[in-house]
């Protein structure tokens, strides 16, 4: 029997792919499987760097604007969401789309729509700049107003104190957004919840396990990358919990040995958009270091799955031609016909 080091890694559980990240990036494969490249893709499918390059080296294409999608080809969603204004632009762009919108976003617009219709004011809590806050503004952008944290509350205006609703970005921190929800509360005390909690449970359940290995872990690594909100909110909450240091890091080669120095136990997470094999790289670079001894740290277990867009089972490419075919057809002049 091989002894101790007294080294140990802490593994959170559940970590990495949430239900509509796995449902984003299988929507991106099968498009790919079923029409053949290229897919165009408007941001990132999800926020990882190595999922967004896998996927490239398949044919997906990822464009910023809608513009950019070439006439007739198809255009896919991502899993944050996008403001009605885009499905529009891609209707003008006869563009065949798929929406790989995360099902718990859907849900956040439905509510946002359905307020805005009942002439509330929806105090939308999240990050400026963020796709999802994007396209969650853009179904009530009159009635909305971005809260972005507790110090934000005190410059929040609206037109009746008795008719407000908070909302929320999906991949916030739970106890940050309660707590700019108790500010808000205290300002408008006729403020009213959404009918269930929008941060979704995946976010929920990843913050939970690094609660309760983060009093444990002299250092969190946390696999993810910088432009993913719920991989960001992981660190800071590791921190909060209790470990002496916390880092991001989407690959293992960006571990810094220097951070293992008079390290015990080491706390190991990922974001809800990264897929397992960075972490079990991340794992085999450890265990080269004598951090051989791996305990799980279960906070939920998880079963939640979500169906491929509908799209997908339509035959896209045909709905494209089919598209500029009539888009040809209306700008002929009258009484011409195709040679």
């Amino acid at each position: 029997m091989t002894a101790s080091t007294g080294r140990r890694v802490l593994l959170a559980a559940p970590r990495g792919y949430c239900a509509g990240v796995d449902r984003a990036v299988i929507a991106v494969e099968k498009a790919l499987e079923q029409y053949g490249a290229p897919i165009y893709v408007r941001h990132e499918i999800v926020h990882n760097k190595y999922v967004v390059q896998t996927l490239e080296k398949k044919g997906a294409i990822f464009v910023e604007q809608t513009a950019e999608v070439p006439e007739g080809s198809i255009v896919m969603f991502s899993a944050h969401g996008v403001a009605p204004v885009v499905h529009d632009e891609a209707a003008q762009g006869k563009l065949a789309t798929i929406d790989a919108t995360c099902p718990l976003v859907t849900k956040v617009h439905k509510e946002a729509v359905r307020f805005a219709q009942e002439d509330f004011d929806i105090l939308l809590i999240g990050h400026e700049g963020h796709e999802e806050v994007i396209g969650t503004s853009g179904e009530a952008p009159e009635h909305i107003t971005l809260v972005d944290g507790p110090e934000d509350v005190a410059n929040v205006e609206v037109r009746d104190p008795s008719k407000v609703v908070w909302l929320s970005q999906t991949t916030l921190s739970v106890d940050e957004t309660m707590e700019t929800v108790d500010a808000l509360k205290e300002k408008f005390p006729q403020l009213i919840a959404p009918p269930s909690d929008d941060i979704c449970y995946a976010t929920q359940n990843r913050q939970l396990a690094v609660k309760q290995m983060g009093a444990d872990s002299d250092l969190v690594i946390v696999v993810g990358s910088r432009n993913s909100s719920n991989s960001k909110r992981l660190v800071e909450v590791a921190k909060l919990a209790g470990a002496r240091e916390a880092y991001l890091v989407d690959f293992a080669d960006e571990i810094d040995e220097a951070w293992l120095e008079g390290v015990t136990t080491v706390g190991v997470t990922s974001g809800a958009s990264v897929p397992e094999v960075l972490v079990e790289q991340v794992l085999e670079f450890l265990s080269m270091r004598g951090f051989e001894d791996v305990e799980l740290v279960k906070a939920a277990e998880e079963s939640i799955t979500f169906s491929l867009p509908k799209e997908l089972r339509r035959d896209l490419r045909a709905e494209a031609a089919e598209l500029v075919a009539e888009r040809t057809a209306e700008k002929q002049p009258e009484g011409t016909a195709e040679k």
